[in-house]
C-alpha cells in the first residue's frame, strides 16, 4: 500500500522538482532517517562480500527506479505509469530465479509475454505524442531495474535484516547524491506548489525508507517469487489514489489492461 503512492507522489513532486535534482533530494532525506536508525539500534555491519550487492541495492532503488520513473512520470499521468508497475511481479520473480537458479516452465513465459503484449498494444493505441512513447520506455525499463533491486536486497535481507539493507545503500550512495542534489540545485527555491512538498516529503520518507523496512523483510520470509505477488495490488491501489489525490481520469481502458496485465502475472505465477 505504501509503493502504491509513490507515482502519485511523484506526479504530484515533479511539478515542482527536476527529476535529477528529485531523486537526490529523496535519497539525501531518506539518508537521514538511515542514519539516525543505524545510530538508534545498531545492528550487524555488511561484510566485504556484501558491499557488491548493496551497491547493486542502490543501483537500483535508490537511483535507478527514482530517476527513470520520474522523467516518465513528466510526460505521462501516475495512473499510465501504475500501469507498468503490474510487471513488477515478473521482474522481481525473474530476477529472483537469476539469483536463485531456478528454471521456470515455459508457461511461465507464455504468460510473460502475454502480459507484455497487452502493455505494449495499449501504448501503441493510446501512445499519442513521441514523449509519451519515450516515458512508457523509461517506465518499462525501470519496472526491470526495480526488480533487480528487490531480488538482491531480499538476499542480503536474510543476513543484514530487512530495514538494514534499504539504510546501508542510502548510505552508500549518500555521497553521490550529495553531489548531483549540489550540482542540479534548482533555481527560484522554494516558490514551489504545496503539493510538489507533499510529493518529495512522501516519497522520501515512505517511498524510500519505511515501505522497504517492511518489503525487504518480508521479501526475506516469505520468498522474492512468492511475496512478489502482492505487487499484483499496486497499480489499482495506485490508479484508485491517482484519481483520488491528483483528480486524473482513469479510463476504462487503462483499467482493463491492468486488469488483463494482473491475470497474465497470476498465471506466470502459478506456471512457474
Amino acid at each position: 500500500m505504501i509503493f502504491s503512492g509513490s507515482l502519485p507522489a511523484t506526479r504530484a513532486a515533479v511539478t515542482g522538482f527536476e527529476p535529477v535534482f528529485l531523486t537526490a533530494a529523496r535519497a539525501l532525506l531518506a539518508t537521514v532517517g538511515a542514519v539516525i536508525a543505524l545510530a538508534l539500534f545498531p545492528s550487524e555491519r555488511p561484510l566485504r562480500s556484501e558491499l557488491p550487492s548493496l551497491f547493486v541495492v542502490a543501483a537500483a532503488v535508490v537511483v535507478g527506479y527514482p530517476l527513470l520513473s520520474g522523467i516518465a512520470m513528466t510526460e505521462i499521468t501516475s495512473a499510465r505509469g501504475l500501469l507498468f508497475t503490474g510487471l513488477l511481479p515478473l521482474s522481481t520473480a525473474g530476477w529472483a530465479m537469476v539469483r536463485g537458479g531456478e528454471r521456470p516452465h515455459p508457461a511461465f513465459w507464455l504468460f510473460a509475454i502475454a502480459g507484455s503484449g497487452l502493455l505494449a498494444i495499449y501504448a501503441l493505441l493510446n501512445g499519442g505524442a513521441e514523449g509519451v512513447l519515450t516515458a512508457d520506455s523509461l517506465m518499462l525499463v525501470a519496472i526491470v531495474v526495480c526488480g533487480l533491486g528487490y531480488a538482491e536486497g531480499a538476499v542480503l535481507s536474510r543476513r543484514l535484516g530487512g530495514w538494514q539493507v534499504i539504510c546501508w545503500a542510502l548510505v552508500i550512495a549518500a555521497p553521490i547524491m550529495l553531489a548531483v542534489a549540489v550540482f542540479t540545485w534548482p533555481a527560484g527555491w522554494p516558490s514551489f506548489d504545496s503539493s510538489a512538498w507533499l510529493g518529495l516529503a512522501y516519497i522520501a520518507l515512505f517511498s524510500m525508507l519505511i515501505g522497504f523496512f517492511f518489503w525487504y523483510r518480508a521479501l526475506a520470509i516469505g520468498g522474492s517469487s512468492r511475496v512478489g505477488q502482492l505487487q499484483l495490488l499496486q497499480p489499482l491501489i495506485g490508479m484508485g489514489l491517482s484519481a483520488a489525490l491528483l483528480q486524473e481520469r482513469v479510463a476504462w481502458p487503462l483499467v482493463a489492461t491492468a486488469v488483463g496485465v494482473l491475470g497474465c502475472v497470476a498465471g506466470a505465477r502459478r506456471a512457474a
